[in-house]
Order: structure tokens, then C-alpha cells, then sequence
């Protein structure tokens, strides 16, 4: 007990043992600025293997200690941040390999020199967002990866903080890009594999791409002259804003539409539900050329259809014979007996009508197939065999003022009864064998996919477009819709001569 008054008696600071008058053993310790206070181990009067150092705001660090200095292993607790640091120390610095928790929920684990970050390490921030790779003076620094809070991935080149250099991004939504960095935005060259199926290969510049389309051009004259039922192809461009070819895009998706300028019709509004769903879907859209337009009906030729009727009209033509297998069947078909079939049978009707109509006929159940949309391939994409369809009786009012002949004959009115009274039963004959031959030739037009001259496409001066339909939008924008003008022109008996896989082609401009 004496020795351990002796030992208490050293100092007012300090309650230990001791040896040789030295602070030795086990103690207690209070500072005389009564900030800091030590409980832990001592040798020959210094702090020396484990111990905790308390400090009066309520921060402390507990761990080893060598010769008086904070070294080795150890936790340090800021009470004014919240932070906790566990791991290896040196001279009272955090130095070498270990965990530091923020208050605000991120955490930090690698190499400290010092103090600082330095070398690799993990860290994560109060959002979740994680990075590993090489850090210098406590920045991003070198080779690293980067999870986003938004579900975005990076791996590449990092400089203070930033991505810079060459680097690749996968985005949530599927978007990759490689290439360039600076200050943290694509910069350089770059290829980015949008979510949407465009592909842009070029030079970016603060973010966004230098060479991106701006507008779609259809290629031709202001106005394109098309043929009345021949198929024609248009040609289309993405431009960027100086005009040039974006060669440097692919995938971004067009689709081809035609319209019609727009009237209102003189019939009141219609109470007919199937009635009111076309008006709905003929909804008028505004062109640049000062008028209103709705939806007109487009069709595409199948290369197999177009083969197959060119054959018939080339079979049809004056000095060409069938061959003899053709020959034979044709010998073998029995003739139709039924007033006012002409001589020859139902197959020289048929040959008749193609010779008569020798160009290619949308029929109205084709309406349904209207061009496919097309992907583009460095900067340019191709509509092909594209037809105008057959008007559709809701349009016809608005080319009621094109089809009025400068002098019609009026109506002659109904027969009086008398001649009436007179019909005698041969005209009554007579007028069933003229309906039947009307009927069979109806049916024949049918069976060869020929348009009467009521349903066929009008002539006149029509409307196309073609408008981006890229989803999602490549970089959250759409190119805006380009408009032609179209002007259909009758066939006059030579669209047999132009018959080719590409029946017409929209010259470039």
C-alpha cells in the first residue's frame, strides 16, 4: 500500500504505476490543459502499447501506441464530423490500410498516406455510389471503376476527380459509349450504341456529338413528278446543320407518309361510329407549304408481285406466243357460255383486260402493308416500290373540283310510266345478258387485280414525308420531319415500258 501511495503521489496528473520515478505499467494521465487525458499502458514514462487518448469534445482514439506516438493499430472517433476511422496509424496520421465510416452513411476502404487517400482503395458515398480503383491526393487518380446511383457504370481513366481520358459507359437503359473523356463529359472521338439502335462513330465535343443529324432531306426536286401506278423509290439523307451527310450515324429509324391537301367537306358531320373513327384518324396536319393535309394511303409492291404481273403484261404484248404448255392448257379450258362473253373464252377476256391494263394495281386489301420503316445505314435510307394507293371514298370530295368537266349533260330523269308499260320481255332479256357480261367482267378485273377508274389513284399534287420515329429519341431529340411535294401524273400507256425491279427512281437532288 505504500508503494502504491508513493506511485499516486507522483504527479497531480497522473494515478499509476511506476518505475524508477517514471510513468511504468498501467496509468492514468490528465494533461495539464486538462484537454486530453490518457488511460492505457506506459514504459519508462511514455505511452507505450495499448491505450485510449480521450479528448474533452468527446472525440478519442483507441489503440497502440509506440514511444509516445499514435502507431499501429487503432480507432479514432471525430466527434465534430461523426466520422470513425479503423485501421493502421503512424505518428498519430492515418497511414497504410484501413476503414473510414462518414457520418453522412458513405465509407472509404484502402491506403491512406498521411492522412489522405492515396493509392487503391473502395469508396462509397451517402447515395450509394461506389468507386474502386486508384486514388492520389484523396481524388479519383488512374485506372477505376464507377457505379452511379442511377444505375449507370463506368470503367476507365479518372484525373482529379473526373473522367478523362479513355474510358466506357454502360448506361441503365442499355446506351454504351467508348471513346474520349474531358472534364468528366465525352469529348474526342467516340462511339456510342444508343438504346434505341442508333449507332454514332465520331467526334464529341463537350458531351454531345459534332456531326449529329439535324434535319432529313428527301432527295429530288421541289417538286417529284410520279408516275400513276408505278412504283417509285425515294431517296433520303440525315444532314447535319451545315448541310453535310451524316455519315457518321446509323440505325436511327424513318418512316414514309403521304398526304393529301385538306377541305372541308360539304356534307354535315356524320353520327356514324365507323365514320367518326376514320375523321378521328384523318385528323389535318399542318406543311410548310400553307395548307392543311390528312393521312393519304401508301402501299409497297412486293418484288414478287411486281415480277408477276410485269410477266403477265409482257405475255400480253402483240408478236409474243404462249408456250406450248401454256398452249395446251389453254386448248383444254372449256369456253364460258355465258351471254356476251366474247370469242375466245374467259382466258382471252383475262388477256383482253391486261392488254388494256398493263400497269401495276394496288387493290384496297393492300392498303393494310404500308411501306416498312427503314433503319438508316450512314446517313441514308431507301424507300422502295412505294404506290399511292386507291382513293378512299372519304377523300373523294377533295378532288371533286379536279374531276369537273367544263359540260355535263344533265340527267334525263326517270322513265315515264309509259315506257315503262312498253318495255317489251325480249329488252328485259336483253338487259339480263348485258348484266351478266357486266358482272363477268367485273370479276375478271377482280381475279386480275385491276382498279376500276373510280377506285384507281387520283392525279394530282400530293404531299410526302418522312419523319424520325426513333424510340427513345436518340439523345432525348427527334429530327424534324421533312416534307415533299408530289405531283401524280397520268400513265398514258408507257408505264409498260419502264418496267424494272425499280420502277422509278427519285433522282438526287
Amino acid at each position: 500500500m505504500a508503494a502504491s501511495r508513493k506511485a499516486l503521489r507522483v504527479s497531480k496528473q497522473y494515478a499509476g504505476d511506476v518505475k524508477k520515478q517514471l510513468r511504468h505499467g498501467y496509468g492514468i494521465y490528465v494533461y495539464t490543459n486538462s484537454f486530453f487525458r490518457y488511460e492505457g499502458e506506459w514504459k519508462d514514462g511514455k505511452k507505450h502499447g495499448h491505450g485510449k487518448l480521450l479528448f474533452r469534445d468527446g472525440s478519442y482514439y483507441e489503440g497502440e501506441f509506440v514511444h509516445g506516438e499514435i502507431t499501429g493499430n487503432g480507432l479514432r472517433y471525430w466527434a465534430t464530423s461523426g466520422n470513425k476511422y479503423s485501421g493502421e496509424f503512424q505518428e498519430g496520421e492515418l497511414h497504410g490500410h484501413g476503414v473510414m465510416q462518414y457520418k453522412d452513411g458513405g465509407h472509404y476502404e484502402g491506403e491512406f498516406v498521411f492522412g489522405i487517400r492515396e493509392g487503391h482503395g473502395l469508396l462509397m458515398d451517402k447515395d450509394g455510389q461506389t468507386f474502386s480503383g486508384a486514388f492520389h491526393n484523396n481524388k479519383k487518380y488512374g485506372e477505376g471503376q464507377m457505379s452511379y446511383q442511377n444505375g449507370d457504370h463506368y470503367e476507365g481513366n479518372w484525373v482529379l476527380d473526373q473522367r478523362q481520358g479513355h474510358g466506357v459507359l454502360h448506361c441503365l437503359d442499355g446506351t454504351i459509349y467508348e471513346g474520349q473523356w474531358r472534364n468528366d463529359v465525352f469529348s474526342g472521338q467516340g462511339t456510342m450504341i444508343h438504346c434505341s439502335g442508333v449507332i454514332y462513330d465520331g467526334p464529341w465535343i463537350n458531351g454531345h456529338p459534332a456531326d449529329i443529324a439535324k434535319k432529313i432531306v428527301i432527295l429530288g426536286g421541289d417538286i417529284i413528278d410520279v408516275v400513276q401506278g408505278i412504283p417509285v423509290t425515294f431517296r433520303v439523307q440525315l444532314q447535319t446543320e451545315d448541310g453535310d451527310v451524316a455519315e457518321k450515324e446509323n440505325g436511327r429509324v424513318l418512316r414514309i407518309r403521304a398526304g393529301i391537301k385538306y377541305t372541308t367537306p360539304a356534307k354535315p358531320p356524320s353520327t356514324n361510329i365507323l365514320e367518326l373513327i376514320e375523321d378521328f384518324e384523318d385528323k389535318p396536319f399542318q406543311t410548310p407549304f400553307g395548307y392543311e393535309c390528312v393521312n393519304y394511303p401508301l402501299s409497297c409492291v412486293t418484288h414478287e408481285k411486281f415480277m408477276q404481273e410485269d410477266c403477265n403484261a409482257i405475255c400480253t404484248q402483240p408478236g409474243l406466243e404462249l408456250s406450248s404448255a401454256q398452249q395446251s392448257a389453254d386448248e383444254s379450258e372449256p369456253h364460258s357460255e355465258i351471254a356476251g362473253d366474247p370469242p375466245g373464252g374467259q382466258h382471252e377476256t383475262i388477256q383482253r383486260s391486261l392488254k388494256e391494263y398493263p400497269k401495276i394495281s394496288i387493290s384496297e386489301e393492300d392498303i393494310s402493308l404500308p411501306p416498312p420503316n427503314k433503319r438508316v445505314e450512314t446517313g441514308h435510307a431507301v424507300f422502295e416500290d412505294v404506290v399511292f394507293g386507291p382513293t378512299p371514298s372519304r377523300f373523294l370530295h377533295l378532288f371533286e373540283d379536279a374531276d369537273k368537266p367544263q359540260s355535263r349533260k344533265k340527267a334525263s330523269g326517270k322513265l315515264s310510266a309509259e315506257k315503262t308499260e312498253k318495255m317489251t320481255v325480249s329488252q328485259e332479256k336483253i338487259e339480263d345478258s348485258r348484266m351478266d357480261a357486266i358482272n363477268k367482267e367485273r370479276r375478271i378485273k377482280k381475279e386480275t387485280n385491276i382498279l376500276d377508274n373510280n377506285s384507281n389513284t387520283r392525279t394530282g399534287e400530293y404531299v410526302i414525308m418522312v419523319e424520325d420515329l426513333t424510340s427513345p429519341p436518340f439523345l432525348g431529340q427527334t429530327v424534324q420531319t421533312a416534307f415533299k411535294l408530289v405531283r401524280l401524273i397520268p400513265d398514258n400507256g408507257k408505264g409498260k415500258n419502264n418496267r424494272k425491279s425499280d420502277m422509278l427512281t427519285v433522282p438526287n437532288s
